[in-house]
Protein backbone atom coordinates (compact mmCIF):
# COMPACT_ATOMS: atom_id res chain seq x y z
CA UNK A 1 0.00 0.00 0.00
CA UNK A 2 1.16 3.91 -0.95
CA UNK A 3 -0.07 6.79 0.50
CA UNK A 4 0.19 10.52 -0.86
CA UNK A 5 -1.09 13.42 -0.15
CA UNK A 6 -4.35 15.10 -2.36
CA UNK A 7 -5.42 19.13 -1.92
CA UNK A 8 -8.22 20.23 -3.31
CA UNK A 9 -7.44 23.71 -3.85
CA UNK A 10 -8.95 27.17 -2.67
CA UNK A 11 -11.06 27.52 -6.05
CA UNK A 12 -12.39 24.54 -6.05
CA UNK A 13 -13.14 25.19 -2.66
CA UNK A 14 -14.54 28.00 -3.06
CA UNK A 15 -17.13 26.98 -6.24
CA UNK A 16 -18.36 24.32 -3.83
CA UNK A 17 -16.93 21.12 -5.70
CA UNK A 18 -15.43 19.75 -2.49
CA UNK A 19 -17.69 17.28 -1.67
CA UNK A 20 -18.33 16.25 -5.88
CA UNK A 21 -14.25 15.94 -5.84
CA UNK A 22 -14.50 13.48 -2.37
CA UNK A 23 -16.65 11.43 -3.84
CA UNK A 24 -14.62 10.67 -7.12
CA UNK A 25 -11.89 9.72 -4.61
CA UNK A 26 -13.95 7.62 -3.33
CA UNK A 27 -15.73 5.77 -6.09
CA UNK A 28 -11.66 5.31 -7.83
CA UNK A 29 -11.29 3.36 -4.82
CA UNK A 30 -8.95 5.21 -2.95
CA UNK A 31 -8.83 5.00 0.72
CA UNK A 32 -8.89 8.36 2.69
CA UNK A 33 -6.84 8.46 5.91
CA UNK A 34 -7.24 11.50 7.19
CA UNK A 35 -8.55 14.67 5.75
CA UNK A 36 -8.69 18.35 6.94
CA UNK A 37 -9.65 21.86 5.94
CA UNK A 38 -7.04 24.41 6.52
CA UNK A 39 -6.41 27.91 5.57
CA UNK A 40 -2.89 28.22 4.93
CA UNK A 41 -1.11 31.72 5.55
CA UNK A 42 1.45 32.77 3.29
CA UNK A 43 3.94 32.10 5.51
CA UNK A 44 2.33 28.17 5.43
CA UNK A 45 1.98 27.98 1.43
CA UNK A 46 5.50 29.18 1.16
CA UNK A 47 7.01 26.33 3.12
CA UNK A 48 4.60 23.66 1.29
CA UNK A 49 5.90 24.77 -1.90
CA UNK A 50 9.61 26.03 -1.24
CA UNK A 51 10.77 23.51 -3.78
CA UNK A 52 9.41 26.31 -6.08
CA UNK A 53 10.71 28.76 -4.31
CA UNK A 54 13.29 29.91 -7.85
CA UNK A 55 10.23 29.48 -10.69
CA UNK A 56 8.38 32.68 -11.87
CA UNK A 57 5.36 31.31 -10.99
CA UNK A 58 6.09 31.08 -6.98
CA UNK A 59 4.49 34.13 -5.90
CA UNK A 60 1.57 33.85 -7.69
CA UNK A 61 1.09 30.33 -6.49
CA UNK A 62 1.25 30.83 -2.76
CA UNK A 63 -0.64 33.64 -3.31
CA UNK A 64 -3.41 31.54 -4.39
CA UNK A 65 -2.69 28.66 -2.02
CA UNK A 66 -3.37 30.91 0.55
CA UNK A 67 -6.21 33.11 -0.67
CA UNK A 68 -9.05 30.79 1.40
CA UNK A 69 -9.66 27.04 2.61
CA UNK A 70 -8.28 24.18 1.00
CA UNK A 71 -9.05 20.82 2.16
CA UNK A 72 -5.95 18.15 2.63
CA UNK A 73 -6.38 14.52 2.31
CA UNK A 74 -4.10 11.36 3.20
CA UNK A 75 -5.18 8.54 0.45
CA UNK A 76 -4.04 5.40 0.53
CA UNK A 77 -3.76 2.26 -1.77
CA UNK A 78 -1.80 -0.03 -4.33
CA UNK A 79 -0.01 2.88 -6.77
CA UNK A 80 -1.96 5.96 -5.12
CA UNK A 81 0.16 8.62 -6.21
CA UNK A 82 -0.01 7.00 -9.63
CA UNK A 83 -3.84 6.73 -9.54
CA UNK A 84 -4.34 9.96 -7.68
CA UNK A 85 -2.35 11.40 -10.59
CA UNK A 86 -4.36 10.09 -13.60
CA UNK A 87 -8.07 10.74 -11.46
CA UNK A 88 -6.68 14.40 -11.22
CA UNK A 89 -5.48 14.47 -15.04
CA UNK A 90 -2.77 17.14 -16.55
CA UNK A 91 -1.49 20.16 -14.88
CA UNK A 92 -3.86 22.73 -17.70
CA UNK A 93 -6.88 21.72 -17.44
CA UNK A 94 -7.40 22.66 -21.38
CA UNK A 95 -4.77 19.57 -21.65
CA UNK A 96 -6.22 17.17 -19.66
CA UNK A 97 -8.80 14.48 -20.69
CA UNK A 98 -12.06 14.23 -20.50
CA UNK A 99 -13.31 12.91 -17.19
CA UNK A 100 -10.52 13.69 -15.11
CA UNK A 101 -10.51 16.12 -11.89
CA UNK A 102 -9.18 19.50 -13.43
CA UNK A 103 -10.83 18.94 -16.74
CA UNK A 104 -14.30 19.16 -14.74
CA UNK A 105 -13.31 21.40 -11.80
CA UNK A 106 -10.19 23.70 -13.12
CA UNK A 107 -10.50 26.72 -14.73
CA UNK A 108 -6.97 27.45 -15.53
CA UNK A 109 -3.35 26.06 -15.20
CA UNK A 110 -3.18 28.30 -12.02
CA UNK A 111 -6.76 27.68 -10.80
CA UNK A 112 -6.93 23.73 -11.57
CA UNK A 113 -8.68 22.45 -8.62
CA UNK A 114 -6.26 19.80 -7.27
CA UNK A 115 -2.82 19.57 -6.21
CA UNK A 116 -1.08 15.82 -5.68
CA UNK A 117 2.30 14.45 -4.56
CA UNK A 118 4.62 13.31 -7.99
CA UNK A 119 6.41 10.82 -6.29
CA UNK A 120 6.97 8.81 -2.43
CA UNK A 121 9.69 10.99 -1.11
CA UNK A 122 7.28 13.71 -1.65
CA UNK A 123 4.19 12.74 -0.09
CA UNK A 124 6.01 11.86 2.69
CA UNK A 125 7.22 15.11 2.88
CA UNK A 126 4.21 16.55 2.04
CA UNK A 127 1.58 14.34 4.05
CA UNK A 128 4.16 15.20 7.07
CA UNK A 129 3.36 19.02 6.17
CA UNK A 130 -0.42 18.54 6.88
CA UNK A 131 -0.69 15.55 9.17
CA UNK A 132 2.88 15.62 11.09
CA UNK A 133 1.81 14.22 14.72
CA UNK A 134 -1.31 12.83 13.70
CA UNK A 135 -2.39 9.04 13.54
CA UNK A 136 -3.17 8.43 10.00
CA UNK A 137 -6.20 5.30 9.88
CA UNK A 138 -5.37 2.00 8.70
Amino acid sequence: MQRTLAIIKPDAVGNHCAGAIIKRIEESGLKICALRMVTLTQQGAEGFYAVHKDKPFFSALTAFMSSGPAVVLALEGENAIRRWRDLMGATNPDEAEAGTLRKEFGASIDRNATHGSDAEDTAAYELNYFFCGVELLR
